[in-house]
């Protein structure tokens, strides 16, 4: 991907594909930046995040969204544990506009939208939902539907009108888009490839992200994302308490 490669190759830790329909996850330390790229255009990656030490703390979209006084995240933004602390900082974003209101699809919901395709018939070519997937990778750390909540979609768009009618936005994100996540803490990341539920497009194709971590400075005073709102400040000083 030509215009997402890591600022300092040097400090790059590793690299991964993640294709289309799969799921994974994996430990983020603080102090690491995940860059996640659209390789093809029209990808969503829903996401979720969980304090590795303490996994009963976890990612609430509900404070991160009224904390922020925003109903999409971008540069800028940052994601808010239920205790009130930074989990991640979005500190650079291509797209724009990503979703964290309309979590994911389930096997039903695909099965009417795409048809059937189960691992029987299809193998490796089965038709995955956003559900099942973060739910098995959850059952990796002993986790299971229990501690599943709302997802953030990256590079989706959904805008609502004066009615609530919601509207997935096609074409958001185009191939090379993407999106850097700095953590603030240790941080569970659990993800999945599937389509966006609301994705109007009537065949099976969900798109491949591409993964970089490496090496970042901790956020100082004058940090974009600590400084964006006063609610934020507050969240950082409640993160930086926790690593004296």
């Amino acid at each position: 991907m030509n215009n997402s490669a890591v600022p300092v190759p040097e400090q790059l830790i590793w690299e991964q594909r993640v294709p289309g329909g799969a799921h994974w996850s994996g430990v983020l330390r603080r102090g690491t930046t995940l860059r996640l790229g659209d390789t093809q255009g029209g990808a969503n990656c829903s996401i979720l995040f969980y304090n590795y030490e303490e996994r009963l703390e976890r990612y609430n979209m509900a404070d991160t969204l009224k904390g922020q006084h925003t109903a999409f995240l971008s540069s800028g933004n940052v994601c808010y544990s239920d205790m009130g602390r930074v989990m991640c900082s979005i500190t650079a974003d291509s797209c724009g506009w990503h979703d964290p209101v309309c979590g994911v699809s389930n096997a039903r919901m695909v099965r009417e939208k795409y048809g059937e395709a189960s691992y029987q018939e299809k193998h490796n070519d089965c038709h995955k939902n956003g559900y099942g997937s973060l739910i098995n990778e959850l059952g990796k750390y002993g986790m299971d539907r229990r501690d599943l909540m709302p997802t953030l979609n990256l590079f989706s768009k959904v805008v609502t009108d004066d009615e609530g009618n919601m509207q997935f936005i096609a074409g958001n994100s185009v191939a090379g888009d993407y999106v850097d996540l700095r953590f603030e803490m240790d941080a569970l990341v659990v993800l999945s490839t599937c389509q966006h539920p609301l994705d109007p497009g009537g065949h099976y194709a969900p798109k491949d992200i591409q993964l970089a971590c490496w090496r970042s400075a901790l956020p100082g005073p004058d940090d974009p994302c600590r400084n964006s709102c006063p609610e934020n400040q507050r969240a950082f000083i409640n993160t930086e308490r926790m690593f004296p």
